[in-house]
């Protein structure tokens, strides 16, 4: 073998072995992308395994309702979450991580996946907004008789 094909030879294997290991180090990066889980309220990185229903304001009935039309396909009855969707009744959610505006922006723009692995969220253009605005705070009251937060700021939604 020539001088050439060796050093050929070598560039091939180095540039091979990196390829290689950049591959095994993103397979075994354990990344800090919280996993759903469901074992009960206030567990860390957990939703509630049966979120509490509390008695609705009327923007929250009027919220439900648009929710459970455009909404709980994905993240499911109450906003549990489902194989499809996070669940909204969870910490990560809570009004001093991702305000009401996270919501609005979320429904108008879509949302590239961040905290969890079920992908990207499309737009929702068929929700107007004002049921945004009822869903926010429907989803703010399931948050807080859940645990998720107890300052009545967090509600700011629900006010006329």
């Amino acid at each position: 073998m020539t001088p050439v094909m060796n050093r050929q030879r070598l560039q091939f294997a180095i540039c091979l072995a990196t390829v290689l290991g950049m591959l095994a180090l993103l397979a075994c990066s354990g990344g800090d992308t919280p996993q759903y889980a469901n074992p009960g309220a206030g567990s860390g990185d957990t939703a509630p395994s049966t979120v509490i229903v509390p008695a609705l304001s009327e923007p929250a009935q009027a919220g439900q309702a648009a929710f459970n039309a455009n909404c709980a396909l994905c993240h499911g009855a109450n906003a549990a979450g489902t194989n499809l969707g996070p669940p909204l009744v969870h910490k990560i959610y809570e009004p001093n991580h991702h305000q009401d505006f996270a919501f609005r922006n979320a429904v108008q723009n879509g949302v590239q996946s961040h905290h969890w692995q079920f992908g990207n969220m499309p737009p929702a253009p068929q929700v107007s907004e004002a049921d945004v605005e009822r869903i926010i705070c429907y989803v703010r009251e399931l948050q807080r008789a859940n645990g998720i937060f107890d300052d009545v700021a967090g509600l700011a939604a629900c006010q006329p």
